[in-house]
Parts: C-alpha cells; structure tokens; sequence
C-alpha cells in the first residue's frame, strides 16, 4: 500500500483544490459563502476519501471511492453553477473539470479494481 499522498489521484485531489482556493478568493463575498465554500469542501473530502479508501479493504474501500465519485460529481455541478453565473471564466471552468475528469477515471478504475479483488 502506498501512502496516499504519493497516489496520482491524490495529487489530482490536491491540485484541484489549489484550484479551488485560486477560484473563490475572487469571488463576491455573499456567493464566495455559498458556492465557493461548497466547492471547496467537496475537494478537502475528496482528500479525505482517497485516504481513507487507500487504508481500507473490501467493501469498506469500495464505499470511499463511491463517496469520492459522488463528491466528484458535486464539484463539477458546482462548479457549472460557478461559471453559468459568471463567477469564473469558462477557461477556469474547463482546467477545473479537466483536473475532475481525470479524477474521475482514475477512481473508476480503482473502483473496478477492487472490485476485481479477491477478498482476502
């Protein structure tokens, strides 16, 4: 087992929430609570799921990457929400979904993966 932070998807976590940071410190301040906070929180759980998913076995990884697919999803609506209201640029939009999209397959797999496993 590799340490998480060392995981490729984990750095994706990680780069995406510095993303994030960049994104919402420009944002009006009554919006910046709502949407930006909300796309934030969903990154710092994604980090937390690949964490935990990556110290688990079994079903119990399995239900990580699921929780981190569906906080994944989240993101990307929020971040829809984030550029369908002008508050970051279509290019921002399309390196954050790039950075989700690639999240996303590589749970996939990780999920396919395990599921593959023999249970030990």
């Amino acid at each position: 087992m590799a340490l998480s932070q060392h995981l490729p998807i984990y750095q994706l976590a990680r780069d995406l929430t510095g993303l994030a940071v960049s994104l919402t410190r420009n944002m009006p301040r009554d919006l910046k609570r709502t949407l930006g906070d909300r796309v934030l929180d969903q990154c710092f759980d994604m980090s937390l799921l690949i964490f935990r998913a990556n110290v688990a076995q079994g079903t119990d990884r399995l239900g990580h990457i699921q929780q981190l697919l569906e906080r994944n999803q989240v993101a990307e609506l929020t971040l829809r929400l984030c550029v369908d209201h002008r508050l970051i640029s279509t290019k921002q939009y399309a390196k954050a979904i790039e950075i989700t999209d690639q999240i996303g397959k590589q749970a996939t797999g990780w999920k396919k993966h395990t599921a593959a496993a023999p249970v030990a």
